[in-house]
């Protein structure tokens, strides 16, 4: 019901939005009369606010059309790669005529970024895939609001989560690098462990960037509320059914819109104060200022709904069982084993002040990966830098992108796959059968 409540307030509050809007420009445009009146600016700043406040704000675009290589400005297409229910796995094609940067391109690093599915679009990662760009071939896994996949899909677990980036891994190759940031650094070590248990290739690196690996150190708000609510608490009080008119309709969802409320309410404060910077920006003119607080707000006001399955799961593994780092976590009948992971090299990275993954948390997975060498494991901890400061903004281009660059770079070379015993005894059995054929 609640759910049903929230559309029709936005439904009811849309012509006022847009009418604020209009009203705006009309006490601001140069040749409106209306500018000329006392407290003009005043009158536009507020009504330009009240838009904002009340309007309903869409996935946004990544906008990535052209990036510097070798300092020479290549064009960026997106691409589709893999196409799922809920993700589509999305390429980064880069173009040019200039020789020199194509042939960089062609040797450059393959990256998979794996885009949290926690609320936000993966959009929020824009930045993030920007400066990858300049240089490594880029995917991103681009996750589908729940509320826009058609109930015959079927649910959508953490289980099926770990298959999709099974999945996308196999799909780009041996080659392939994998990012995860914030919350999809668990299903990511699930799904590299597996392949390794199971005698595939795994990624060349590893960079985990602010992830609740073990929720138990430092517990942040967020790890409170999952860890002391239980879970039948979630189930009956933030899960509801997508209403009529969406393609997902009735579909249990965790809802955007409650996520939001969420996020708001941890530094309700600092939203407060900003919206206030915002409205003295527009009354001073100071239009940089303006159209930075937009586009972070655009971004940050656009939320997506979770499946319910795949919530709850997170929810109950992740943070209630802590199924991992105890290693009693099974997907599909597999016991997920990091320990089996011996060729990748390992990153982790954290923020100094991250209130989101507190310190230790993603650290937490080199006492997991034991089977990666020690001289293969590094951990960086970004001084000053929040959750969103160590993927996004000065901080991430400065700080954390040269080092995850140089990470990349120091091993792209391929490791020697060792085998277990029967798989490498039935690998040679294969190849003799193959030389008397040949023969």
């Amino acid at each position: 019901m609640l759910y049903q409540l929230y559309e029709t307030q936005r439904a009811l509050l849309a012509p006022f939005s847009e009418f604020a809007s209009a009203s705006a420009k009309l006490y601001s445009h140069p040749l409106s009369p209306f500018t000329h009146l006392p407290m003009s600016q005043r009158v536009a700043a507020g009504l330009d606010l009240m838009h904002r406040l009340a309007k309903d704000y869409e996935k946004p675009e990544f906008e990535i059309k052209t990036v510097r290589v070798d300092d020479v400005d290549v064009a960026v297409q997106e691409q589709v790669a893999v196409e799922k229910p809920f993700c589509r796995l999305i390429r980064f094609k880069r173009f040019t005529d200039d020789p020199t940067a194509l042939v960089d391109m062609k040797s450059q690093p393959t990256v998979l970024v794996v885009a949290p599915l926690s609320g936000h679009h993966s959009t929020l990662l824009r930045d993030t895939v920007k400066s990858l760009l300049q240089d490594h071939k880029v995917y991103i896994t681009d996750w589908t609001d729940a509320r826009m996949v058609p109930t015959e899909a079927g649910p959508f677990h953490l289980d099926d989560y770990v298959a999709y980036v099974q999945e996308f891994i196999r799909h780009i190759g041996p080659e392939v690098h994998v990012i995860s940031v914030c919350q999809p650094t668990v299903p990511v070590l699930a799904a590299v462990s597996l392949l390794a248990s199971a005698g595939e290739f795994t990624p060349r690196t590893l960079t985990m960037m602010g992830g609740p690996i073990d929720a138990r150190k430092s517990p942040t708000a967020v790890n409170n509320l999952a860890m002391n609510k239980s879970y039948s608490w979630f189930e009956n009080n933030v899960i509801y059914r997508v209403p009529p008119h969406f393609p997902g309709s009735g579909r249990r969802v965790y809802p955007g819109f409650l996520q939001h409320t969420g996020f708001v309410a941890m530094n309700p404060d600092r939203h407060l104060s900003s919206h206030y910077d915002y409205f003295l920006d527009l009354v001073r003119g100071d239009d940089d200022s303006a159209d930075s607080h937009r586009k972070f707000y655009d971004e940050y006001n656009a939320v997506l709904d979770m499946p319910a399955e795949y919530y709850l799961d997170t929810i109950k593994t992740v943070f209630q069982d802590f199924a991992l780092v105890n290693g009693t976590w099974q997907v599909d009948g597999h016991l997920v084993r990091p320990q089996d992971i011996t060729t990748s090299a390992l990153l982790t990275v954290e923020g100094e002040l991250d209130d989101i993954s507190g310190a230790g948390q993603t650290k937490a997975a080199h006492e997991l990966c034991t089977g990666i060498p020690k001289a293969r494991q590094f951990h960086y901890d970004v001084v000053g830098a929040g959750h969103y400061g160590i993927f996004s903004g000065r901080r991430w281009r400065e700080k954390v992108y040269p080092e995850v660059r140089s990470f990349i770079q120091r091993y792209n070379e391929p490791t020697e796959v060792a085998l277990p015993a029967p798989k490498a005894a039935a690998s040679r059995k294969a190849a003799s059968k193959r030389s008397a054929k040949a023969g």
